[in-house]
């Protein structure tokens, strides 16, 4: 059900700070006319960090509600605590989310076992598919393929989101999982090698400025046409996935999104507009990749 290009989608905001709800379903139907092939709302880069649970709840429902089953919606539902994330999951199922992300618990580090137990729980006790989000940078953990692999086994762990970075250990959870798990890449600047070890597609942040280059670029992959698949990652989206980082995610993509006049509003505190002179590289390459005008 998990697979090819599956936007990590940012959170639009009004003038006044608030959700924009108009926002949102203008970006659902910008990616749905771009073939995006699935919606993440209320991810990292949906600044989930910063919403309330009401408002993260307001926006998943929202972005159903837009999507109206014409493409998966994957609503972000992770948490340090295990009573939030279950909450946050419950309610991914009751609005008719596809699938909940559910991150690895963050800044507390739990060990192998309190991870294991922690998805097991929401697994067992939820029924809906769960992708599990590795992101050790941001949690402080790393969830190990032999934890995933016993994670697998269960029914409604369904695809790993893998952000480590370390193309060793997802050739690893390919190994240890087989067909039990879709591996995604975490990470834009890795999903052609990803594709190459056996991965299926990606959460991915870029594809909120270029979401027809990167579902086309899965799309010829999958047809065998490897070669062409090459040259949109090369040419296109690898420049500009390293552009998205020039400062903390999602800063630059979101600050794209509104240079291309699509909705975004400003970002919440306590991420920050763009230095001067990485605003001036990021105008420059939407500028290249003829994404804005001069």
């Amino acid at each position: 059900m998990f697979k090819g290009s599956l936007v990590a989608m940012i959170t639009p905001f009004t003038e006044s700070g608030e959700v924009d709800e108009k926002g949102i379903k203008e970006l659902v139907e910008f990616h749905i006319k771009n073939g995006t092939n699935g919606i993440v709302p209320c991810g990292t880069t949906g600044e989930s960090p910063t919403l309330s649970h009401e408002e993260h709840k307001k926006v998943v429902d929202i972005t159903i509600e837009a999507v109206a089953g014409r493409v998966p919606v994957i609503a972000g539902a992770g948490s340090n605590s295990t009573r939030e994330a279950f909450d946050l999951t419950s309610h991914a199922k009751e609005a008719g989310a596809d699938g909940a992300l559910v991150v690895v618990p963050y800044y507390n580090k739990p060990t192998q076992k309190g991870l294991y137990i922690h998805y097991k729980k929401l697994a067992e006790e939820i029924d809906i598919p769960i992708i599990v989000y590795n992101v050790p940078s941001r949690t402080g953990v790393n969830l190990l393929p032999e934890t995933l692999a016993k994670l697998a086994q269960l029914k409604n762990i369904v695809a790993v989101k893998e952000a480590s970075g370390n193309l060793d250990q997802m050739t690893q959870i390919v190994e240890l999982c087989g067909d039990n798990i879709v591996l995604l890449s975490g990470d834009d600047k890795l999903l052609l090698p990803v594709l190459s070890i056996g991965g299926k597609g990606v959460i991915s942040v870029v594809a909120n400025i270029i979401p027809g280059d990167v579902a086309n670029m899965i799309s010829e992959f999958e047809n065998g046409n490897y070669q062409k698949a090459q040259d949109i990652f090369l040419s296109k989206i690898y420049p500009l996935s390293s552009a998205m980082f020039y400062e903390t995610n999602p800063i630059p993509v979101k600050t794209s999104v509104q240079l291309m006049g699509l909705p975004s509003g400003n970002l919440r505190l306590p991420l920050a507009p763009m230095s001067e002179n990485n605003l001036a590289k990021l105008k420059a390459d939407l500028v290249k990749f003829n994404l804005l005008e001069e």
